[in-house]
């Protein structure tokens, strides 16, 4: 009998919703991380390993890291790879309202003649697949800096991936705030969020008003602190934690360099709080 584990992909940055964590947006009552996980136990898998900070405590899974982190999903996979034992895995980003039935599609054992199977929309999407553990590990171990940063196409492109045709419905993931409000059936309960763009111009406006030069305020760096003290403290932790990052800053001198040291000493902080 074929053995099924599963590889979740749930630590990406968030960038389009402001650093938030999509993968514990709400959808019919359930995080998109749970869903995912329940999707895959669903479909057979008997260890489910996320590639992720640890998201929420009650899961049944495996927690794991790229180090470093955020290299992509590829590193992702290298990363998680290590703790799969069977002889299939799925590989599922947890950003899919429907993995419930994406996942169902996928949960009969591979051909003798393939390497995996995904579904494609019109086009392949490798992150909604099932694939053969020992292909995955054989093309991983030849990828540089254990698969940082590498494409999708580096980790598959050698490999025979059968197509499963599906309606991009299935396929369409939670991207941005307005995704997330078409999951909800139009119905939104996050608090309102400024996209990238919007950002920029706040912070211009910003800069304006208090005579700032621009390059003085780090919005990548600020919005990594928060996605980092929220992950490894609470989110109302965040907007505090960037205050006294600020504060810090200004007091050592106000330069570039002083916030960078500021914003680092807090993420160190943040990230071995639960370790304290």
């Amino acid at each position: 009998m074929v053995s099924v584990d599963a590889i979740l992909l749930a630590g990406g940055r968030g960038t389009r919703v402001g650093g938030a964590i999509k993968p514990l947006f709400e959808v019919n009552g359930s995080t998109l991380l749970a869903s995912a996980v329940g999707a895959v136990r669903a479909g057979g898998a008997e260890r489910a390993v996320v590639a992720a900070p640890v998201l929420a405590e009650g899961l049944d899974v495996r927690w794991v890291r790229e180090d470093p982190p955020f290299g992509g999903p590829v590193a992702a996979i290298v990363a998680a790879l290590e703790e799969v034992d069977a002889d299939e895995v799925y590989v599922v980003a947890c950003d899919l309202p429907t993995v419930d039935a994406a996942v169902a599609l996928l949960s009969d054992p591979l051909p003798a003649d393939a390497d995996g199977a995904c579904l494609d929309d019109g086009r392949p999407q490798w992150l909604i697949g099932r694939y053969r553990t020992a292909a995955l590990r054989a093309v991983a171990s030849t990828l540089p800096d254990r698969g940082r940063d590498a494409s999708m196409r580096a980790l598959l492109g050698r490999l025979t991936v059968l197509p499963v045709a599906v309606d991009p419905a299935l396929t369409h993931d939670v991207d941005t705030w307005d995704d997330l409000r078409r999951a909800r059936g139009g119905a939104m309960t996050e608090p309102r969020t400024l996209p990238p763009e919007a950002l920029n111009e706040w912070s211009a406006a910003l800069a304006e008003r208090f005579g700032l030069a621009e390059g003085d305020i780090p919005i990548s760096l600020v919005l990594d602190l928060a996605r980092d003290v929220a992950n490894g403290v609470a989110r109302p932790a965040a907007p505090l934690s960037a205050f006294v990052a600020g504060l810090v800053a200004g007091r050592a001198g106000g330069s570039p360099a002083d916030t960078e040291a500021a914003v680092a000493a807090v993420v160190e902080m943040a990230r071995g709080w639960q370790d304290r």
